[in-house]
């Protein structure tokens, strides 16, 4: 075998720390790992992940999970009505000593933060986490302080219980990579999780695989991923079809179209490809899109399943580009 085909099959293996992250999560995670998998994509390509479902189904734990796999900094918070900006961000403090006001950081400080239930909390306190999610730097009292890479927040919210919520904005939405369901288990992922449960393997401690060097070593890598240009057209066209849906009152955005080409290029990575194929931005983005895309003549909440059933028709109907995909 030549250097050009051990370098190709070496590809088609996969990525061998992904791979190693993703079982050390399977070991306590029954039966989600397609989620878990778009998790790490978002962790690689830089990204924020809301899961959203009913209570009870393993949201939590798959962030708790994730972060214990890691050698990075956690921090969790559970979002509340009567929470501040300052609780999460920060807040400078005057020192009678100095006669000077020092700032004491809040817990999005971190590497990764767990937002629990983020919408039982104000639009105000909302809001606080747009900038960092953004920019990856907190403003307060007129100083920038930036948060150390890699950083990501998981949010969590349940769609059932409306008493006592606030919605989360359009703003706050875009600024998620993934909005992601995990879904009841079948009765066979049951069972395994019964006897874990038996065996205590669930409050087994998880021993980290995966360091902050290796997360930024493989966002460079991301980066580096190529998609090419008739893969970008196809990209492109996915997103006009949703601008030109009656159905729908909002389509895909710039920012939306680079998220979806920066997950595409995780994706790629993990799955051992130094490019990307059609099949990869058909994969992703449904879980890129539906929260960005607004149903006409209804509310968001209510209309995801529709969205979801445009996405997929559009995905459909989109000519996907035949030919060689590798550079």
């Amino acid at each position: 075998m030549d250097a050009t085909s051990q370098a190709a099959a070496a590809f088609d293996a996969g990525h061998p720390r992904v791979e190693q992250l993703l079982d050390n999560i399977d070991r306590i995670i029954v039966g989600k790992r397609s989620v878990a998998e778009r998790l790490v994509c978002a962790l690689i390509a830089g990204g924020h992940v809301l899961l959203e479902d009913v209570p009870g189904v393993g949201k939590t734990l798959l962030a708790k999970t994730l972060a214990q796999s890691l050698s990075l900094g956690f921090s969790r918070v559970q979002f509340t009505p009567d929470l501040l900006p300052s609780d999460v961000l920060g807040v400078s403090v005057f020192d009678p000593g100095t006669r000077q006001f020092s700032f004491r950081p809040g817990p999005v400080f971190t590497n990764l933060l767990l937002a629990d239930e983020i919408n039982r909390t104000s639009p105000r306190t909302q809001s606080a986490l747009l900038e960092v999610m953004e920019e990856e730097q907190v403003t307060v009292d007129g100083h920038t302080y930036p948060v150390e890479a890699p950083f990501m927040v998981v949010a969590t919210e349940n769609p059932i219980e409306y008493a006592g919520t606030f919605p989360l904005p359009e703003a706050q939405l875009d600024r998620f990579l993934f909005r992601l369901h995990m879904g009841y288990p079948t009765p066979h992922e049951e069972v395994q999780l019964l006897q874990r449960v038996q065996q205590e393997v669930m409050s087994t401690a998880v021993q980290p695989v995966m360091s902050q060097a290796d997360i930024l070593q493989l966002r460079r890598a991301a980066a580096g991923v190529r998609a090419q240009d008739h893969v970008l057209r196809y990209l492109a066209q996915v997103a006009e079809h949703t601008r030109d849906q009656s159905r729908l009152y909002l389509g895909a955005s710039p920012r939306a179209l680079v998220a979806l080409l920066r997950a595409a290029q995780a994706w790629a990575l993990m799955h051992g490809r130094p490019y990307v194929i059609p099949d990869d931005i058909r994969l992703l983005a449904p879980d890129v899109l539906v929260h960005r895309l607004i149903p006409r003549g209804g509310v968001r909440r209510e209309g995801h399943t529709v969205v979801r059933e445009i996405v997929d028709d559009i995905l459909s109907k989109v000519p996907v580009p035949a030919g060689e995909s590798r550079p």
